[in-house]
């Protein structure tokens, strides 16, 4: 497989999200729908509406969610709504919580290594494309998030959530808590069910990371720790795997005073597995040419 390309610019603003996107030289076609996290309740990281207006304007986009499988402020519908209107989400942009209503749309993995379906919510359908634009950022279980957490955790309904974080085991959400899996099976199951989306829509998916606000903790987090590194950038992709790799070097990297923590963090969850797991899928590489953007 060749190398991927993967565009970054360091100027993080509404308008440099759509440059990248533009550098892609991608088209999205018929109804776009754009992944994103909506910021749970009391977090303070998460990206807010105003700055990716822009970019769901340009794409004419339908912006996506599905409810949680933890306690907190989206693990409901009825919650969930109040919340994304409460956060200003639908002052700009109709938003879809694709698992609001059953049943949920069961996604095959035939080479799946953890999982051999994905439980996503039933609304996909309703998309001819996807942005999947992520805010890249430390996870407490994960150990980062990126584009191929948002693929998979960030697609599933909520039972399918369990489905993943249980390895397969229960799509039960009072239960998934108290015994879940060895990590790396987690790792790998994210990396299953991130594959069948990409499968879902074959050429018609784009990634963008926007790396700021970077916590060790994730969006999901309604007390989350205030972010260790000054912000670095922006990336965009047509290969998840490729883009994530590249976030993950750029911290790696860095000289930033706080990379260590966030380091720790990445690989006290060994969150890297999960890239390697979803190369060993085939969906995508690791192997990339970063293209600087002025």
């Amino acid at each position: 497989m060749e190398k991927a390309k993967v565009y970054f610019t360091k100027e993080i603003t509404p308008e440099s999200v759509v440059k990248m996107y533009e550098k892609l030289g991608v088209t999205l076609p018929g109804k776009v729908a754009v992944k994103l996290h909506s910021g749970e309740e009391g977090n303070q990281n998460y990206i807010r509406p105003e700055f990716v207006k822009a970019i769901v304007e340009k794409v004419n986009g339908t912006v996506i969610e599905c409810n949680t499988a933890y306690e907190g402020a989206r693990n409901s519908t009825e919650k969930h709504k109040k919340l994304i209107e409460n956060h200003g989400w639908t002052k700009y942009f109709n938003v879809d919580i694709m698992d609001a209503e059953g049943p949920d749309l069961v996604l095959d993995i035939p080479n799946g290594k953890i999982l051999k379906e994905n439980f996503v919510g039933k609304d996909i359908q309703k998309y001819d494309s996807m942005l999947v634009l992520s805010h890249f950022k430390g996870h407490p279980m994960g150990g980062y998030g990126g584009a191929l957490k948002q693929l998979s955790i960030g697609c599933s309904s909520s039972e399918g959530k369990s489905w993943i974080h249980s390895a397969g085991q229960s799509k039960d959400q009072t239960k998934i808590w108290d015994n879940l899996p060895e990590q790396n099976k987690f790792l790998e199951a994210m990396a299953d069910a991130a594959s069948s989306v990409v499968n879902y829509f074959g050429k018609n998916i784009v990634f963008i990371n926007v790396m700021c606000n970077l916590s060790v903790d994730c969006d999901c987090c309604a007390v989350a720790e205030d972010p260790c590194m000054k912000d670095i950038g922006i990336l965009a992709s047509t290969d998840p795997i490729a883009i994530d790799q590249a976030c993950i070097d750029l911290i790696y990297n860095s000289k930033d005073p706080g990379r260590d923590h966030f380091v720790e963090r990445v690989e006290r969850q060994n969150g890297r597995h999960t890239i390697e797991a979803a190369a060993e899928l085939g969906f995508g590489t690791r192997d990339y040419e970063l293209i600087n953007v002025d």
